[in-house]
Formats: structure tokens, C-alpha cells, sequence
């Protein structure tokens, strides 16, 4: 018999990797804490009294918004893609206060790696606005969204009451337990059958088409749903176990997770790669990727399918799980809090790599500056005259105390270019296939081996029927022989669909009968 847990999952207090809990309202005025951010410390104590709840986010955790208790919202930081919805592209240290958004009395609010951000209000509009190079603000465009804006496409009369963001794909949940999904889809984290990227807000039917979904959550590049009977279903990118389906497959639809048949899940939350599930006995599941310990199993081995943790602690009330971080977090009912993964107590402990990573784009520490797109980029010259031979060159045959400390970069974008230089302070990147593709740009005229494999991996792995000749033309036109081979392998392999894309006519003649020429000689005519 299916048990009902719609009851305990609308009063339980959750948070999630890309979003913060719920923005319930108070009878009495409490003070949030938020002084342990450096962010906040040009803010009055009277300014910090006011916040009922704040979010820190972006990549390097640069942007502030918050909500006062008089349901004013503010932001501030750096403004990467237009993040804080200002109407402009500036950065800004003082907050600054979005009069559109102020009195509407904010219920959800959740972010991406753009970053982008989605809102929904009290009385169930949703607003967007950010990075939107996938669509993921919902409107039909990939234009960025420079302040907020209602997203009203297939939402018209639809009340939505909770928001979830991946990297670049959105989820909206409404009032009638509806789950609609767009934005980046080239894993099927949006759950239409395919791998095309989805512009405007699409329900997301199949396995949920006569369901009640009461819970919405969003990994990297997957989604989970939690139904009114405490089902869980999951869809998207399935690599390291993070859908729980018991195997590494990726789900273009709805799948249930059998692992957790016979539970009823309450919450569950999202990491980057790896969920957790809270059950209506207070029981704790995880799966997912464990490089950092972030399962709480007591090992770094991924789990497929789900595995029962902390089953000697007290009833545990309450879950997060964080993105960035790779860490997760749980509340017994007695106020225990318990934090596992990729954490540290103190900055006194830092590894040296902790420690780089943090003073990326510091401008407190940096000594030098580029300029990119307008937005600045802070570095230390040492740093890059240590991991970078074009740096090194640059700097003992021009640079002198008396030159400017602001280069100026106009050969490549600023998401290409502030990913280069992170990979200098971290040895990763982070970027959609797309992106790669200019990052290995840049990896092949400062000739940086190891940021090329990096690039060729990343776009490897997002390859599609719609984009597998423009990585391919791309992979010709950087001179990565072996990324080149794997396309041409997956264009033979899918050729009939492949040449019905938009990409396959828009390619260059030349290249075009190249391919053509090299993929008759491998028999991919015959009948």
C-alpha cells in the first residue's frame, strides 16, 4: 500500500546544493549570521540586523543577495553575467536594492554555475535572470538577463511554489505538484526524451505524467523529484551512480529509484554529483560520486544505487548538500549538526592547494590585474610566472615595475579566460563542451598541454547529435588529433541523424567533402 507523506514534506525545512531553505515567515525577528563572510564586513549592524536570510553564491562565492525582514531584497559582489540583476554589468561593493523584487515576499530561490538565478514569490510568479547562454532563464533566448524578469512562457495561471537549478538547466515546481524543466539538456537533465537543449519551460511528464510532485532538487547536470507517496524519480546525467538507478547509464526520462522502494522519502537534496534522501523515519540515504568522502559511508568508493548512513545516530530531521564544496550536512532532532566530505574547521589548516584556490581573484592579495569583456580578474604574478611558461616569457621580456598592473585581453571571452587562469590555481575547470571549445582556444596558442587534454576530455564527454560536427570542426581547427578522432567516430557512427543538423550545413566546404571523402573510405555508404 502507497503511503501519503504530502503532509510532512510541505512543512519540512530543507537545504539544497543550489538552494537555500525555504524563506518561511516569522512572527518574531530573528538576527542571521552572517558575519563569518568577508563579504559582509563593510555592512552596519543595523544593515546586518535586518537580514532574515542571505545567500552567497558564484563561483568563488562573490555574490550576495538577501532578503530583510520587510521582504526588501539587496545584492552585492561582483556580478559575474549579470547575476545580481541590477540592469547593469557592474560589480558593486554597497547592496544594492532590486525596488522590482522588494514587498513580493520571496519563497524559493536557487542558483547555477553561470551563475543564474531563479525567484519565486508568495504568490507564485518566477523570476529569472543571469547567465542564459542554454537558455535556462526560460524565455526563449540565449541573451543574458541583466534584471529580473517573469517567467511567464508555459507558466501562465501556473502557481509555482519551489525553484532547483543545475549548472545551466532549471526546474520550477507548481502548486498541482507539475514539474516543468529547461535550459541545458545535453545529458536529458530536462527529461524530454531527447538531448536538444529546451529554451522554454516543458512539463516534464512521463513516469510523473499522473503523479503529485512535492520536491524538486537539481544536481550538475541531473534532476530528482519526490512524489506525494515518497517516491523519488531521477533523470538527467548518470555517470557516477547520482541518480541511484543502480547503474552509470544516463535517463533521457523519469526513472524510479527501486533502491528506495518501500520508503518514504521527506526531503532530498542535491551535491554536484552525489544525493541524499531523509525518509519519514528519520533515516538517511546517500549515493553518488565519493571522491571526497561526501557519501558518509567511511570510504571514497561511488555508490550506484542508494546506502543507508548514520544509522547509529539519533533521528535525523533535516539534510543539505552543497555544490561547490562537495560536502553534506545533517540535524539530528536534538540540534546535532554533522558535516562530512570536503570540509575544514579552520583556514589555519589549509593545504597549500586550499590555499591558491582561495586567493584566486582576490583582490585583497592580488598584484595584478586583466580586464575582460569590462570585468576584472585578479591574479598574482607569481603565481602565474610559476604554472605558466607564456606568463613567464611575457613578464621577463616586457614587464617592469613602471608598466600598468591591468592587462588588457581582448582575444578571448571572460568565462574562457577566468577559467584559464583558475586552472592555474586549481589544475580544473569546470565549463559546458561548448566553452571548452574556447578554452582550447586559448590552451593551444599559450601551448598548454595539459589544459588541452582537460578541454578535449570536457568536450568528450558532451558531445551530442546536435553539436558532434562543430566539435569536430573545432577539433580540426585546434590541431587535437585525438578529440578529432573520437568525433569523426561519433559522426560516422550516428551519420544519418548527424547530417540533418544545423551545424553539418553550416560547416565550411572544404572540411565538409574532407569528411565526407574520409568517411566513404570507412564504408559509412555502404548499403
Amino acid at each position: 500500500m502507497e503511503r501519503s507523506c504530502r503532509d510532512s514534506i510541505t512543512h519540512q525545512a530543507c537545504s539544497r546544493g543550489h538552494t537555500p531553505p525555504p524563506l518561511q515567515r516569522r512572527s518574531r525577528r530573528t538576527m542571521v549570521d552572517v558575519t563569518k563572510w568577508p563579504l559582509f564586513s563593510l555592512m552596519e549592524g543595523e544593515e546586518l540586523s535586518s537580514i532574515r536570510q542571505a545567500c552567497v553564491f558564484g563561483t568563488s562565492a562573490n555574490e550576495v543577495i538577501y532578503i530583510t525582514h520587510n521582504d526588501d531584497v539587496y545584492v552585492f559582489g561582483l556580478n559575474c553575467s549579470n547575476c545580481l540583476g541590477t540592469g547593469d554589468s557592474q560589480s558593486t561593493i554597497l547592496p544594492k536594492k532590486l525596488d522590482f523584487l522588494s514587498g513580493r515576499k520571496v519563497v524559493s530561490l536557487s542558483y547555477g554555475s553561470g551563475p543564474h538565478i531563479l525567484l519565486a514569490t508568495e504568490e507564485g510568479e518566477l523570476f529569472a535572470w543571469g547567465h542564459n547562454g542554454y537558455s535556462q532563464l526560460g524565455n526563449g533566448t540565449t541573451n543574458q538577463g541583466v534584471a529580473p524578469v517573469l517567467v511567464s512562457a508555459s507558466l501562465l495561471n501556473k502557481r509555482v511554489t519551489e525553484v532547483a537549478c543545475g549548472s545551466h538547466h532549471s526546474l520550477a515546481l507548481t502548486n498541482t505538484g507539475e514539474v516543468y524543466a529547461w535550459g541545458y539538456n545535453n545529458c536529458g537533465q530536462v527529461g524530454s526524451g531527447s538531448t536538444a537543449n529546451q529554451p522554454t519551460p516543458r512539463r516534464v511528464s512521463n513516469c510523473l505524467q499522473n503523479k503529485v510532485v512535492v520536491s524538486i532538487t537539481c544536481g550538475q547536470t541531473s534532476s530528482l523529484a519526490v512524489v506525494e507517496n515518497g517516491e523519488v524519480y531521477g533523470w538527467g546525467y548518470n555517470g557516477n551512480g547520482q541518480l541511484g538507478l543502480g547503474n552509470n547509464g544516463n535517463q533521457l526520462t523519469p526513472c524510479r529509484l527501486v533502491g528506495l522502494q518501500g520508503l518514504c522519502v521527506l526531503q532530498i537534496v542535491s551535491g554536484y554529483a552525489h544525493s541524499l534522501a531523509l525518509t519519514d523515519e528519520g533515516l538517511l540515504y546517500a549515493w553518488g560520486t565519493n571522491t571526497y568522502g561526501q557519501l558518509g559511508t567511511g570510504n571514497k568508493s561511488n555508490q550506484l544505487s542508494p546506502v543507508q548512513i548514520m544509522a547509529e545516530k539519533e533521528r535525523i530531521v533535516e539534510i543539505a548538500a552543497c555544490h561547490s564544496t562537495h560536502t553534506s550536512a545533517a540535524k539530528t532532532q536534538s540540534g546535532q549538526v554533522y558535516m562530512w566530505g570536503q570540509c575544514r574547521e579552520h583556514d589555519d589548516f589549509l593545504t597549500v592547494s586550499q590555499s591558491l584556490k582561495k586567493e584566486f581573484d582576490s583582490p585583497e592579495t592580488a598584484d595584478l590585474k586583466f580586464s575582460v569583456d569590462g570585468k576584472y580578474i585578479h591574479v598574482h604574478k607569481a603565481v602565474l610566472k610559476i604554472r605558466c611558461e607564456h606568463f613567464r616569457s611575457m613578464f621577463q621580456s616586457h614587464w617592469n615595475e613602471d608598466m600598468k598592473e591591468v592587462i588588457e585581453i581582448d582575444q578571448f571571452t571572460y568565462p574562457v579566460y577566468r577559467s584559464f587562469l583558475e586552472f592555474l590555481y586549481t589544475d580544473n575547470i569546470d565549463l559546458p563542451p561548448e566553452d571548452a571549445i574556447g578554452l582550447l582556444d586559448l590552451a593551444t596558442s599559450y601551448c598548454e598541454n595539459r589544459l588541452k587534454r582537460l578541454c578535449q576530455h570536457i568536450i568528450k564527454r558532451g558531445i551530442t547529435i546536435e553539436n558532434a560536427f562543430s566539435l569536430l570542426a573545432a577539433a580540426v581547427r585546434y590541431d587535437a588529433e585525438d578529440l578529432e578522432e573520437f568525433c569523426f567516430k561519433f559522426c560516422v557512427n550516428h551519420l544519418t541523424e548527424v547530417t540533418q543538423t544545423a551545424a553539418f550545413w553550416q560547416i565550411e566546404g572544404n572540411l565538409l567533402k574532407e569528411f565526407i571523402s574520409r568517411a566513404s573510405r570507412c564504408g559509412a555508404f555502404k548499403n
